[in-house]
């Protein structure tokens, strides 16, 4: 979401300064650097939100969708969805609920484990799914506003945090997009 009227002074930047000033400069590189992922988190979520609106999807509901689009057959156990959304399984079953009311997915019994549940994407999901897909693509993620030299960078150092953090180990064989991380 671009402001009409941008702001006269970086907020994030004097909040660093008074961080500094109040003696916590050992700590402002690091406010500073959470503040600032937490701002362009709001920033990208609200313009992926005003695409997604007119479809009557959130970004949690259209990840979903798309996650369950790109499985081989279209359905993966709950499971494995709340593994890969990395979200707890309270958020993903109020998700799912609405999806499944919606006609964009149903439920259906695990073919070998009677206490697990499938997660199935209906073809009307896969229809919103496209459609969310093509608008994202088109108004979000190619118009993205920023030199490819620095997106690679700033994905690669955001990979090498969430590394850190235990967000993922590297696969073996490491696929070639993971390779600079």
């Amino acid at each position: 979401m671009k402001r009409n009227r941008p702001m006269r002074i970086d907020p994030i930047a004097e909040a660093k300064r008074q961080w500094t000033n109040h003696g916590w400069e050992e700590a402002s590189p690091g406010m500073a650097a959470y503040t600032s992922i937490m701002r362009v988190h709001q920033l990208m979520l609200s313009d992926v939100e005003q695409v997604l609106k007119p479809l009557s999807l959130s970004f949690a509901r259209y990840e979903l969708l798309r996650l369950l689009a790109f499985s081989r057959e279209g359905r993966m156990p709950m499971s494995s969805v709340v593994s890969r959304l990395q979200v707890h399984p309270a958020s993903v079953t109020s998700i799912v609920d609405r999806l499944v009311l919606d006609g964009y997915m149903k439920r259906e019994s695990h073919p070998t484990d009677g206490r697990a549940t499938m997660l199935v994407i209906t073809p009307a999901g896969s229809d919103i799914c496209d459609r969310a897909t093509a608008a994202l693509n088109r108004e979000s993620f190619e118009p993205f506003d920023m030199p490819e030299e620095d997106t690679n960078a700033l994905i690669g150092i955001l990979a090498r945090y969430r590394k850190r953090a235990g967000d993922f180990e590297d696969p073996t064989p490491k696929p070639e997009s993971l390779e600079e991380f």
